[in-house]
């Protein structure tokens, strides 16, 4: 996976399953590269079939599908990898069990989150919350020491999480050198997620 630029992260908000799988595809044909889907409050059987059904649109497009937290719901529809909180199972295990071929994902705050990722074989990293954001109302936001130390001294990929939108996704990604942005609501809240996708593209490929 070396595409990580335009990252959606989903959530259901108050979408039907149609209105949740067309924001999906249509953010892919705006440029989105990687999506992941996040569900915090599903049962495993629902978040098993919304996954199996998001799978189908990814795989069309050639688009790596990424699950949050659970490793189980991963290897069910054979996502591309997952996503771990620093509350979530750690990255050499997950690792373990996922195999060296999966993608893994770990959300940093801190350098010191940062570089144990990097060490336990993590192959990228969320980092932040960058901005106070109303999707995670409990994010701990990165100080800006933290994101320089981390822009300066950790090697694999990171992205930027938390509040972003088109009109600061551009700064953001220049003042850190971020290899990608992180977005939830900036799309799947959008009335033309395909337009919005593209605009926030266009924002961090300046």
């Amino acid at each position: 996976m070396k595409d990580f630029g335009l990252y959606l992260v989903t959530d259901q908000f108050d979408l039907t399953e149609d209105e949740f799988l067309n924001v999906i595809e249509q953010s892919i044909l705006g440029g989105v590269s990687i999506v992941q889907i996040r569900e915090k409050t599903s049962t495993t059987k629902d978040f098993y079939d919304l996954a199996k059904k998001s799978k189908k649109i990814t795989d069309k497009y050639d688009i790596p599908l990424i699950i949050n937290d659970r490793i189980d719901v991963a290897q069910a529809v054979d996502a591309a990898g997952v996503h771990l909180g620093q509350e979530d199972m750690p990255c050499d295990i997950a690792r373990c069990i996922l195999g060296p071929d999966k993608t893994i994902g770990i959300s940093a705050c801190t350098y010191e989150e940062a570089l144990k990722a990097q060490n336990d074989g993590a192959d990228y990293l969320g980092v932040g919350a960058i901005i106070e954001t109303s999707t995670k109302q409990d994010a701990n936001i990165a100080t800006p020491a933290e994101l320089q130390k981390i822009k300066e001294c950790i090697e694999i990929p990171t992205i930027a999480i938390g509040g972003i939108k088109e009109s600061n996704a551009k700064e953001i990604v220049n003042t850190y050198d971020f290899d990608g942005v992180a977005v939830v609501s900036a799309i799947m809240l959008s009335e033309n997620p395909r337009e919005s996708s593209e605009k926030l593209l266009k924002e961090i490929q300046k």
